[in-house]
């Protein structure tokens, strides 16, 4: 049950939120695991958290890809398409690959391009213009694909594109996707995708970069079993890593361990199109699943939201270190557009749903000229603000087209998908925490309308938007980099698996002072006379940051994220701050 007088009794901090340690019986499981283990106990309120039980934890903290990867088979028409994509690349025939823009979709192609260079084998990649063509495959495009290849391979898409596939008579198809599917199948040789609607749903945490990566595993097999050796999988794992935090897959499962196995892969700098992006980016550090997220995911699809669709997929595939800092600073270049276009959709697409009001199920905001490439962001902003599903439109005339992101427990993408089978909209489909939807203006109050009322039947708006939920207490000296390291054993950290949120308490703000725009930079303290720097980034951007700036020389209660922070080869562990509170 939820303290009503909050954390360290903080029931309003200074953004207005009540601060909600762990429950009773998760604090007695952190302890025993604590006594059983021998783990750190901050380490063990994550445990309990994830629900690991003390005879597990060894095996959670070092998950084995080969003990958690299914087999391939047990997907439906995996061993088909894994025959007709190794017939076609044995026979040297002309294979294109079909991508969605985004960082799955590229990963995805990247991973089928360099298998296929791997064994002196090329393809042509095509990925749609999210503007002129839309997401996924159009019966234009394949009709022209199908004239001047032998096989075509949809990755991250095709699943619901019936007449698209139709158009391609002239190639066989193959679909390797992870989108919720129809109650048909479209016409294809093989459609493999774990959130088919006879599919058993056990792997439908998977994004479409692992079921690309699933399918070479079943390549590799055949090719063993026909006495031939195939590519080393082993080395394409970054792709994998990158697709599954970008794409916000649950980091349950085999997930877990393709992202910690992919981050060791690119750690060692293999993948030239992922170095050039880190160095552009200024990654000073070893990639973490942060810089997934943040750091590589939005440069990544910079491409696909407001410059060339295929710039994502091209730097992930290329293996000549010249394009790879050529396309890298070009995605870095968009990525700074990117974020200016964003900004203005973002101040008037939060005025309009806050105008609208925060309390319903569903916050959407719809306007004339947004670009499309910026609204899935936005979307995320107004999810993260309000703690609910949000939808943002942008209109082009009579034509709108959207981006919606969810929450965890709401699953969007099956509701958009629902009220598009009944007319309410001209297209749409996604998965659980995002999907896509194209409307009339006539059709977009009440889409919005019934897609809120499906949402508030799974819960979405009873939520609190102002409770920050803590994993624990730790003080500022407890907070070394031994620890963070020990924490890392328990991640990766993404969805459906928040990295560990810690309240410092009566810290003393001895220094503070504006970094850039938005961001503040302050050294906390403690009376055991530890010191301990912290960072809070858009601090500006709402009264958190002045009102901080106004304590210094006065104590606060703090919380945030542990990191490490890297300065001339020094590590020193860094509080990444979200909230601040006064001292009762």
């Amino acid at each position: 049950m939820s303290d009503p007088n909050g954390f360290l009794g903080v029931t309003r901090s200074l953004t207005g939120r009540r601060w909600l340690g762990p429950p009773p019986d998760l604090q007695r499981a952190a302890e025993t695991l604590h006594q059983r283990a021998g783990l750190p106990l901050p380490v063990c309120a994550v445990l309990a958290r994830r629900g690991v039980a003390p005879e597990d934890a060894e095996t959670f903290l070092a998950p084995k890809l080969k003990d958690l990867l299914p087999d391939p088979r047990v997907l439906k028409d995996m061993e088909t398409a894994a025959a007709v994509f190794l017939k076609a690349a044995n026979a040297g025939a002309r294979i294109a690959i079909f991508a969605d823009y985004d960082v799955d979709g590229g990963s995805s192609a990247a991973l089928l391009l360099r298998w296929l260079r791997a064994i002196g084998q090329a393809a042509t990649l095509y990925v749609p213009d999210r503007i002129d063509e839309g997401y996924g495959p159009n019966p234009e495009a394949m009709s022209s694909l199908a004239a001047d290849h032998d096989l075509i391979v949809c990755v991250d898409c095709g699943t619901l594109s019936h007449d698209a596939l139709a158009a391609a008579t002239a190639a066989e198809v193959i679909v390797l996707d992870h989108h919720l599917g129809g109650e048909t199948l479209p016409p294809a040789c093989a459609v493999v995708n774990p959130n088919r609607q006879d599919e058993t749903g056990d792997l439908a945490h998977l994004c479409a970069a692992s079921v690309v990566f699933l399918m070479l595993v079943e390549v590799n097999r055949q090719m063993r079993a026909a006495g031939q050796k195939g590519p080393d999988l082993m080395a394409l794992l970054d792709l994998v890593a990158l697709a599954t935090v970008a794409d916000v897959a649950p980091l349950i499962g085999v997930n877990r361990a393709l992202v910690r196995q992919g981050l060791k892969v690119m750690g060692q700098r293999r993948n030239l199109g992922l170095v050039a992006l880190g160095d552009v980016a200024r990654l000073d550090t070893a990639p973490a699943s942060y810089h997934l997220g943040f750091v590589f995911g939005p440069r990544i699809n910079a491409g696909g939201r407001v410059g060339t669709a295929d710039l994502g997929a091209r730097l992930l595939a290329t293996d000549d270190p010249q394009e790879a800092a050529g396309l890298a600073a070009r995605l870095d270049q968009l990525n700074s557009d990117r974020r200016e276009i964003e900004a203005r959709v973002r101040e008037a697409a939060m005025a309009q749903a806050e105008a609208r009001g925060f309390d319903a199920p569903l916050v959407w905001a719809a306007g004339d000229g947004w670009h499309p490439g910026v609204v899935g962001i936005v979307a995320a902003r107004l999810k993260e603000a309000t703690n609910r599903p949000a939808v943002v439109i942008g209109f082009d005339g009579d034509a709108g087209k959207g981006s919606g992101r969810s929450i965890s427990g709401v699953d969007l993408g099956a509701s958009i998908h629902r009220i598009a089978a009944r007319g309410l909209l001209e297209k749409g489909g996604g998965h659980k925490m995002a999907a896509g939807l194209s409307l009339s203006r006539a059709q977009l109050e009440p889409a919005m309308a019934a897609l809120s009322e499906l949402l508030e039947k799974q819960g979405a708006g009873r939520a609190g938007p102002g409770d920050l939920k803590l994993d624990a207490m730790l003080m500022p000296g407890a907070a070394t980099p031994d620890l963070v390291t020990a924490l890392e054993q328990a991640g990766p950290f993404g969805a459906s698996a928040p990295a560990p949120r810690f309240a410092l308490p009566d810290c003393l703000v001895t220094y503070a002072r504006r970094v850039g725009q938005s961001h503040l930079k302050l050294t906390l303290g403690d009376d055991m006379g530890a010191r301990m720097d912290a960072i809070c980034f858009g601090a500006f951007e709402s009264d958190l940051g002045p009102a901080i700036e106004a304590r210094t020389g006065a104590r606060l209660h703090v919380a945030g994220r542990l990191e490490i922070n890297t300065w001339r080869g020094r590590e020193t562990v860094q509080l990444r701050l979200e909230d601040a509170a006064l001292p009762s």
